[in-house]
């Protein structure tokens, strides 16, 4: 069975930092698209940064723009870990974040859609007051 273990998720003041983690077992980070969303109440869940392969590249991030320049995906091959690095953070990043790993080598296209995404996490919440 897959599954995914999101950690690090607390709550902080506004500019504060947290970084999140993502273990995987039974599921190796590979050329599958792999991401992080977030689901504020009463919002639909959202992309916030996404790895996957495009033209032949192993690992591409791409980042939403309301987080761009303050958030960092990263992977650790070795470890079979997703991370994402939140400095600067702004009331409004306040969410249950989700990791989500998906199994389709060809997911590029719709790395942005909850579709593309076959596991998910169980989600660490993140309070920035």
């Amino acid at each position: 069975d897959v599954q995914l273990v999101e950690s690090g998720g607390g709550s902080v003041q506004a500019g504060g930092s947290l970084r999140l983690s993502c273990a995987a077992s039974g599921y190796t980070y590979r050329r599958n698209c792999v991401g992080w969303f977030r689901q504020a109440p009463g919002k639909e869940r959202e992309g916030v940064a996404v790895v996957y392969t495009r033209d032949g590249r192993r690992y591409y991030a791409e980042h939403a723009d309301s987080v761009k320049g303050r958030f960092t995906i990263s992977q650790d091959d070795v470890k079979n870990t997703l991370y994402l690095q939140m400095n600067g953070l702004k009331p409004e990043d306040t969410a249950m974040y989700y990791c989500a790993a998906g199994i389709n080598e060809g997911c590029g296209p719709s790395r942005w859609q909850m579709g593309a995404y076959e596991y998910w996490g169980q989600g660490t919440q993140v309070t920035v007051s």
